[in-house]
């Protein structure tokens, strides 16, 4: 099953029986996908930087729209080397960036500022690195054919997820409010068993995620 940004917006209002303004489903499906990125650690949310560091430079400016480092490698030579993420405060007290004799190869790394990273120790020469980063996908609401990830794999926890938001805009009774919320909590660990269980293993190291009965 899957459902595009126009089919969304007439489910919602079809289930709902309620009319409202693209404006207002937009919103409505901009936020349930907040949540469920949230949520759940989807393929869509995952991206690949292959930036440079800069000899004696220890801060590196972050990708475009980054939310989080999932893995960081220096890729030198034939060698990738894996860093530990540690505070930004540990890596400027145990490798000063004003001392030349403490750059070599960093094996440590933090978030910096908002948009950036610093690595310790700081570079002696231009390592690759092999940034694995989160950021949110193109919107189902703005995407050019009008589907995403959630859309085409998961559209019920899309749809549930809206839902709720459409109940909250229009003050439902509480007892329409718990059966959207029901439903997409149902979705929504189907979505996890999908993305933090089957998608982030597999059957012969760990076993299948088990599933639950509803």
């Amino acid at each position: 099953m899957s459902t595009t940004f126009t089919d969304l917006k007439t489910d919602i209002q079809d289930i709902t029986e309620n009319t409202f303004t693209d404006a207002q489903l937009t919103l409505f499906i901009e936020q349930a996908e907040q949540l469920l990125l949230n949520s759940v650690q989807i393929p869509a949310l995952r991206n690949v930087d292959t930036s440079s560091l800069v000899a004696g430079t220890a801060t590196l400016t972050a990708p475009t729209g980054y939310l989080y480092t999932i893995s960081m490698a220096i890729n030198h030579g034939n060698e990738i080397t894996f860093l530990l993420p540690k505070e930004a405060s540990f890596i400027q007290e145990a490798y000063p960036s004003s001392l030349t004799a403490n750059r070599a190869k960093p094996t440590h790394y933090a978030q910096f500022g908002e948009n950036s990273l610093i690595f310790g120790p700081t570079p002696d020469q231009a390592y690759v690195l092999s940034h694995t980063y989160a950021a949110y996908p193109t919107s189902i609401t703005t995407s050019g054919d009008g589907t995403s990830w959630l859309g085409t794999n998961m559209d019920s926890a899309l749809l549930n997820a809206s839902l709720v938001e459409a109940a909250r805009f229009m003050k439902a009774d509480p007892d329409i409010v718990a059966m959207y919320k029901e439903s997409f909590a149902n979705s929504l660990t189907m979505l996890k068993q999908l993305g933090d269980g089957k998608l982030e293993g597999d059957a012969y190291r760990n076993g299948q995620p088990k599933t639950e009965v509803l």
